[in-house]
């Protein structure tokens, strides 16, 4: 049973921003070693685009939490 097969990864949308990003850097490392055939390139290129966006959601979500906070405080 190959390591795939063991586990399953989840589904980028239940990702923490800490875990999506480690597993990001995990995708480019592998891309950027190459040795890997044209499909699992592909497939890890496509799993990188969604934890990137995954990232960027929490970012965003992160600076809309911010700027509530510092607008709650101001009008304080």
């Amino acid at each position: 049973m190959t390591e795939s097969n063991q586990q399953q990864p989840l589904e980028v949308g239940d990702l923490s921003y800490e875990r999506a990003r480690e597993e990001l850097v995990l995708v480019v490392s592998r891309l950027e070693a190459g040795g890997v055939g044209l499909e699992e390139s592909l497939a890890l290129w496509e799993r990188g685009e969604a934890l990137a966006d995954r990232c960027e959601a929490w970012l965003e979500g992160a600076k809309v939490r911010l700027a509530v906070a510092r607008e709650k405080a101001e009008n304080a």
